[in-house]
């Protein structure tokens, strides 16, 4: 799976490409992890070039928005395909997660306090 990366006024910008599987899962797992561990606990994730996602990839978003949320932290979604938006409406995963169809409207998000109250959506115990 390919992985893009950038950061945009100081939001990190994730984006998969292909099929977001059992196999890729680990992959955007320890990307994440890895951005978590240096502090980048704004996130967007662009599904623009994602195809699928499966119950592996949902494990590892929620996962990371737990870690994220205990720093102050949060991930926003952007760009999903009705197919896959479709796997995070059937999962209840669009009530946890912040979902918009711009990518920039993500990362503008972080600066509207606003979207604050997202951060109850989601239990804490791991």
């Amino acid at each position: 799976m390919e992985i893009n990366w950038k950061e945009v006024k100081g939001v990190g910008i994730l984006s998969p490409c292909g099929r977001l599987d059992a196999y890729a899962s680990n992959e955007i797992e320890t990307k994440l992890n890895s951005l978590i561990d240096t502090a980048k606990v704004k996130l967007v994730v662009s599904f623009e070039k994602l195809d699928y996602i499966s119950s592996s990839g949902l494990r590892v978003l929620l996962a990371t928005l737990k870690k994220v949320r205990k720093q102050n932290g949060d991930i926003r979604l952007a760009c999903l395909k009705p197919q896959v938006k479709e796997v995070f409406d059937m999962a209840g995963f669009s009530q946890l997660f912040t979902i918009v169809d711009v990518e920039q409207t993500a990362v503008d998000s972080f600066n509207n306090p606003k979207d604050a109250d997202q951060k109850d959506k989601v239990p804490q115990n791991n």
